[in-house]
């Protein structure tokens, strides 16, 4: 698998690569918001740094997700709530606050692949709830002839959903389906793509919280 590093500090990036590399992947590294731009179409999962020279790494993920559906983890300094809820909203598919534990930046990257690879697997690849279908093959969820405009969080997401349709998904397995950890000290990257998803389908009453549990699309909704 190739990795893209969007570092500017040396010693981070270095950090980073080493670790990559080291889990029998490949690595380049950029330190310019614009390199990463030029050269994205060439790798598998992005690591990307807000803290840029050229321009600011959100600026730089709203533009990447404009063009590709490439998993992008962010790894950034920045922890308050704003950065956080706007990089996964903006499309980023996981959040992580420097320092960077590498084996969990392992674990994570691993997490995101898998769900790739878990939404191109042998299965039903046309999944209809409604007035709702879902394509895995190419990844495009519509309503009636509304296309909607999903991350790829929030397709993975949807994917889950209907294809438990009629069952409770619990939170736990939704975060060790996409994220890859079921305990995660905080939930809220799954709150805000759920948020998101909501707002796009524009289906009151679609998706079902059930309280404490986890969340249940109907299989035949009213």
């Amino acid at each position: 698998m190739e990795l893209l590093i969007v570092e500017d500090d040396d010693a981070m990036a270095s950090a980073l690569e080493a670790a990559v590399v080291s889990a029998g992947h490949k690595a380049t590294r950029v330190s310019r918001g614009t390199d990463a731009l030029l050269v994205h179409r060439k790798f598998d999962v992005i690591l990307l740094d807000l803290g840029l020279p050229d321009l600011d790494g959100l600026d730089v993920l709203r533009k990447l997700r404009q063009v590709t559906q490439c998993p992008i983890l962010i790894l950034t300094a920045r922890d308050d709530e704003r950065s956080v809820v706007l990089g996964l909203r903006l499309g980023a598919d996981d959040y992580l606050v420097k320092p960077v534990k590498l084996v969990e930046l392992l674990a994570r990257i691993e997490a995101v692949t898998r769900r790739m690879a878990w939404t191109t697997g042998a299965q039903d690849r046309n999944l209809t709830v409604g007035t709702l279908a879902v394509d895995l093959d190419r990844r495009v969820a519509s309503v009636g002839s509304r296309v909607l405009p999903l991350t790829a969080t929030e397709f993975d997401l949807l994917a889950l959903l209907v294809q438990h349709a009629g069952s409770v998904v619990t939170r736990e397995q939704i975060l060790d389906a996409l994220w890859g950890d079921a305990f995660l000290a905080s939930s809220r990257s799954l709150d805000v793509h759920l948020t998101g998803l909501r707002a796009k389908l524009d289906l009151p009453g679609f998706i079902i919280n059930v309280r404490g549990v986890g969340y249940r699309i109907e299989s035949e909704p009213a």
